[in-house]
């Protein structure tokens, strides 16, 4: 929220100490002010629980690629194309053809 106006969202999961980033948006009209990150810090204050956080990103999106590496730490752990789906999506190759061709960057942050 952002003057009392929803300004993005994220949906994660929690399984004991794994956690699941599956998605964090800001609205395009305030990205680069923080707001992304600051919903981040906040989902880690929350579950203190988790070892490890995992979310993935298309290969192309260079934006989620500096904002997941470099301002919330995690690392590429992983690189799925049509020749390495992830073994635990059976769907994953059907995505990578039809939309992500040029394949999918898996991250992990393991936490203090």
């Amino acid at each position: 929220m952002q003057d009392g106006k929803p300004v993005g969202g994220v949906i994660i999961s929690v399984d004991g100490e794994r956690g699941d980033l599956e998605i964090l948006f800001v609205s395009p009209k305030v990205h680069s002010k923080g707001i992304g990150f600051a919903a981040w810090c906040e989902v880690e204050k929350l579950h203190p629980e988790v070892k490890v956080w995992e979310t993935v990103t298309p290969y192309f999106e260079k934006r989620n690629i500096h904002f997941y590496v470099n301002r919330c730490g995690f690392h590429i752990v992983e690189f799925y194309n049509s020749h390495h789906p992830d073994p635990n999506d059976p769907d994953m190759s059907e995505q990578l053809d039809e939309q992500f061709h040029d394949g999918m960057f898996r991250f992990e942050k393991r936490m203090g």
